[in-house]
């Protein structure tokens, strides 16, 4: 006996271990003999993180394909893992350790650390693995991988060799995105935009004096969101503010950058300042002379049409300075402090004669008591001003400096300015600190020549996207792509496997530089054997390890009998070792069977945010290393916003769990909600109620198996429904044919919304709806024909296996529950192929035989003419309690026949109290259309015509003024400027619904007349 309700939570544990303890999902189980593989690889989740509503989308459509296509006999492989997540699990342990008052890591050394950072792995790393598995994830989990498991360490290292031999990985200085709190290089894609606007105004020549204690009170509460105007002395010309002609005036809103200026920038053609080109400014509290020149970035139209340029310190200024051969001086130090030592460039540039002659040099590293020489070298010769900058802002906080440096301006004369502007600020997405755009030395990979071939196979066609708009975004990517900054200043992750050895001298031998570690011998092996066997090779000398260069520089001092190298302490992007993922997951650098089997893979599902970040990286890894693109399809799913169509975030508060809409409705009616909303190049708008709807949906076919059971319909020994009589079940059957054949073309063309709502019309709104309620009267009525009875009963129970089957993809545990519930009603099940002791390993069916036009064509036509009475009723406000009668004009034979053989179940289902056949309409009736043949419903005596024609007709008039209104404001460029997306959207859903509401009215008007 069924329970009377569908619990998820008591079921989808135990559903859960029925899988695990079948191996119901392992590699090949269940496939067809000679099948065709099928493999998707997961997009490896952080090992760190925890369930979010775009894991759930994504890991819904994985699981989708995989179950339907085992279904269907082929070899499936979802291959699932998780990523290692450098700065996440880093940040992670180190706040571990400072909750239990343990030391930190540098106090503790890398090792020791490393041993900690494994323990969580294996403490805490689960977690998103098992709520995957929650969510009904079909993966051979017994394959898990983690990138930084031994295997794929070794596929890793290898490809960095690799790339290295081919000339393809170099190290080189340029600007990265640095993050000072973890001092490290991140991806964009770890950067996020902080929009900043302030509230310090002041103009030089106005009422009020530059207050410097108030600009500081209120950039120590925010920093960011002005934007400040200085004044640059021309060179040559005696400054005065008042004169215009001594100075050029350029805006930013970083004015600790100014320090690096090395030129400024004016548009060729700005008839202002155009004359200017070619003259140089000396660049105020520093002195330095830097040119102004002509280029395309400054824009006339924007600031004061002058752009400073600091090019170690902003990514356009960067390639501004490459295109004019600007120095590049860079100001701050790893923490962003600045630091005025660290480049000497900053001190020595244009110094002359013996200010640059005669500078004290270091003896050994840099230290305090050489940087005040220097100090008092420079003021020694006439260069007071520099010395007194140095003085001042040397080790300050980027931003104290940025308040001090304001207020000196001012107090020189410079400042002309400051006034709130509103901009974005480029903030670490884990850090939340402010993002320095940083020059140093990282590795590269030379992406260029890889993106060529990645590009060719997506215009070949050997990998297509879909949508197919995506690829595009592809193209725009590759076509344009820069190196790939591939190091990170991290502790956890794959160490580079670079080792340094002292470059030889031709007259000195062997020599460690005291800094450059770019000017040391580099050997790219796979293993640290490796590089003490080339070292020893090259230098004809005993190798021995040591951590650092200043480590090998002590030992040499020691003993100078050996020489000694290091590797390089950096380790790689997480994004290198996920671009492997699809070969390195199936064994590769190992010839293994599985790697044979299943690559290239079948389809990759992803977000559009790391096309580039990943799918373009993994392309170009496949094709460099397997010769062969890594995945024939590329499905881009949408965004999940919130119901108003707002991005979800944790500060706007809008964020939804997918754990506790799990744990409220159950994993399948959250998996069916985002399956039924996954439109191609339509973003989710999810609501709670709608997943609400979707449990009420699993309910609904829960209370039908009850309803069956309750009927006495189970399965019949040799019951074949190709042979069933009565057309009602003939018409559920070829309605399920139908369905199958629309989930079965859906799903692997990526149109999942078309395949659950094929689904979801048959399941409630055929099945539940309607064929048990006509089967009422067989099911339950007295003098029933035994062998219809009997047939019917049969069909229901045949029908809901059908149903568990074709729901299987979307709605596992429901299914999977209904397929044991019903295992033991009636004749055991004798399925041709596969295993049926669980539905996820049963055959797709094949109900081609079943469809029946003749059946559709009768039954169809009821289920049409009960709807649309009960619409008509509903447009033109027949009370619902009321009885109507029914006219069938000029109806032919067939309808006549079909007419009388279900007349009561008409009159019932639309309140008929009467059904006539007439030779035309009666007056004063509303006209129904239905597969060609004319009925009306004649309404004298039940609604007064005129006074419901006049309630439509204001009605219709109230939706042109919401129309009118509506397109007044998409029509208006500042509204649609300044509003939220969500909100523009909204207004284009509510004038799409006033439409579809005319229509309606339109349609119960003709009726009316």
């Amino acid at each position: 006996m069924m329970d009377k309700t569908f619990e998820p939570a008591a079921v989808e544990a135990r559903i859960s271990k029925a899988w695990e303890d079948a191996n119901a999902f392992a590699a090949g189980r269940g496939a067809a003999p000679g099948a065709e593989p099928y493999c998707i690889v997961i997009p490896p989740p952080n090992v760190t993180g925890s369930l979010h509503m775009g894991h759930a989308l994504n890991n819904t459509l994985q699981d989708a394909l995989c179950r339907f296509e085992r279904m269907r006999g082929k070899d499936v492989l979802w291959q699932p893992g998780t990523d290692h997540a450098g700065i996440a699990t880093q940040m992670v342990v180190e706040r571990r350790l400072a909750a239990e008052n343990k030391t930190d890591r540098r106090t503790m050394g890398r090792e020791a650390f490393l041993a900690e950072v494994w323990k969580w792995k294996e403490e805490s790393g689960g977690t998103i693995v098992n709520q995957l598995k929650r969510l009904g994830a079909s993966c051979d989990w017994s394959r898990e991988r983690f990138t930084m498991d031994e295997g794929l360490s070794q596929a890793v290292l290898k490809v960095f060799v690799g790339l290295h031999k081919q000339g393809l990985i170099y190290r080189a200085k340029r600007l990265v995105n640095w993050d000072p709190k973890f001092q490290t290089a991140i991806s964009d894609l770890e950067v996020i935009q902080v929009e900043k606007t302030g509230s310090f105004k002041w103009q030089r020549g106005g009422e009020d004096e530059f207050d410097a204690a108030k600009l500081d009170k209120v950039l120590s509460k925010d920093p960011n969101g002005h934007l400040y105007y200085f004044n640059y002395p021309l060179e040559g010309a005696i400054y005065d503010a008042d004169d215009a002609s001594t100075f050029i005036t350029v805006a930013t809103t970083r004015p600790e950058t100014m320090l690096g200026d090395t030129g400024v920038a004016v548009h060729p053609e700005n008839e202002t300042l155009g004359h200017l080109i070619g003259r140089n400014v000396v660049l105020p509290l520093v002195g330095r002379v830097i040119p102004i020149f002509g280029d395309d970035y400054a824009d006339p139209e924007k600031g004061t049409g002058a752009v400073k340029i600091t090019p170690a310190h902003d990514f356009n200024d960067f390639e501004v300075g490459k295109r004019h051969g600007l120095q590049v001086i860079n100001i701050l130090d790893a923490e962003a402090k600045i630091d005025l030592f660290g480049d000497p460039e900053f001190i020595f540039w244009g110094l002359k004669g013996d200010a640059i002659s005669r500078m004290p040099l270091p003896k050994g590293e840099a230290d305090s008591y050489w940087q005040g020489e220097v100090l008092s070298h420079l003021s020694k010769h006439g260069h007071d001003m520099l010395a007194e900058t140095v003085r001042t802002f040397n080790q300050l906080n980027r931003f104290a400096a940025r308040s001090l440096l304001v207020a000196k301006m001012a107090a020189e004369g410079y400042l002309a300015k400051i006034e709130p502007h509103a901009h974005t600020v480029p903030h670490g997405d884990r850090s939340d600190v402010v993002i320095e755009p940083w020059l140093t030395f990282q590795w590269y990979v030379d992406a260029k020549p890889l993106a060529q071939r990645a590009i060719k196979a997506v215009k070949d066609g050997q990998t297509k996207f879909t949508p197919e708009s995506w690829s595009k975004t592809f193209f725009d990517w590759m076509e344009n792509i820069e190196p790939w900054c591939v190091s990170r200043q991290l502790w956890w992750g794959h160490q580079i496997p670079i080792w340094y050895g002292p470059r030889l001298d031709p007259e000195r031998g062997p020599m460690y530089p005291l800094t450059r570690v770019e000017d040391l011998k580099t050997f790219a092996v796979e293993s640290e054997a490796d590089a003490i066997r080339e070292a020893e090779a090259f230098y004809g000398e005993p190798i021995e390890i040591v951590g650092n260069l200043r480590q090998a520089i002590d030992a040499a001092k020691r003993d100078n009998t050996k020489l000694y190298i290091f590797r390089d302490e950096d380790v790689l992007d997480t994004w290198f070792s996920s671009a492997l993922w699809p070969f390195s997951t199936l064994g590769w650098p190992d010839e293994t069977a599985e790697l044979k089997r299943y690559y290239p893979t079948a389809t990759l599902v992803t977000a559009f945010d790391i096309i580039f970040f990943w799918v373009a990286r993994m392309m170009m890894m496949g094709l460099n290393f397997m010769d062969e693109v890594p995945f024939k399809d590329v499905y881009i799913h949408a965004i999940v916003r919130d119901e108003k169509g707002a991005k979800m975030s944790k500060s706007k508060g809008n964020v939804i769990d997918p754990l506790t809409l799990i744990d409220q409705y159950g994993a399948d009616a959250l998996r069916f909600t985002l399956a039924a909303m996954a439109a191609q190049g339509r973003d989710i708008k999810l609501s709670t109620a709608r997943v609400e709807g979707y449990r009420n949906f699993a309910t609904k076919i829960w209370n039908a198996a009850r309803f069956a059971e309750m009927n006495g319909c189970a399965r019949v020994a040799g019951f074949d429904p190709a042979q069933v009589k009565l057309p009602l079940n003939r018409w559920i059957l070829s309605e399920a044919a139908t369905a199958a054949e629309g989930i079965a073309a859906g799903i692997p063309s990526f149109k999942f919304n078309e395949a659950a709502g094929a689904a979801y019309r048959f399941v409630w709104n055929q099945f539940c709806d309607w064929y048990l309620e006509l089967a009422k009267p067989v099911l339950q009525g007295e003098g029933v024909d035994p062998a219809e009875k009997a047939e019917t009963q049969a069909t229901v129970a045949h029908v809901i296996d059908l149903i568990c089957q074709l729901l299987h993809p979307f709605m596992p545990f429901l299914t999977e529950e209904l397929w044991a519930q019903k295992a033991g009603e009636g004749a055991p099940r004798t399925l041709t192929e596969g295993d049926d002791a669980l539905v996820c390993l049963t055959r797709w069916p094949d109900l081609s035989a079943l469809k029946d036009a003749a059946a559709e064509a009768e039954i169809g036509f009821v289920v049409d003419l009960i709807s649309d009475i009960r619409s008509v009723r509903s447009e033109v406000n027949v009370p619902a309690g009321t009885q109507a009668p029914l006219v069938l004009v000029n109806a032919s034979a067939a309808t006549r026949a079909t007419i009388e053989s279900w007349r009561p179940m008409i009159e019932r289902l639309a309140r008929i109290s009467e059904i006539a056949f007439e030779a035309a309409s009666p007056p004063q009736s509303a006209q129904i259309i239905v597969r060609g043949e004319v009925a009306a419903l004649p309404l004298a005596g039940i609604i007064d015509l005129e006074v419901e024609r006049t309630r439509l007709t204001k009605e219709m008039a109230k939706l042109d003024q919401d129309i009118a209104v509506v397109d007044k404001k998409l029509g208006n460029p500042d509204f649609m400027a300044r509003a939220p997306d969500e909100i523009v959207e909204e207004n284009r859903e509510r004038k799409a619904a006033a439409q579809a509401r005319k229509i309606k009215i339109a349609e119960a008007l003709a009726r009316l007349s």
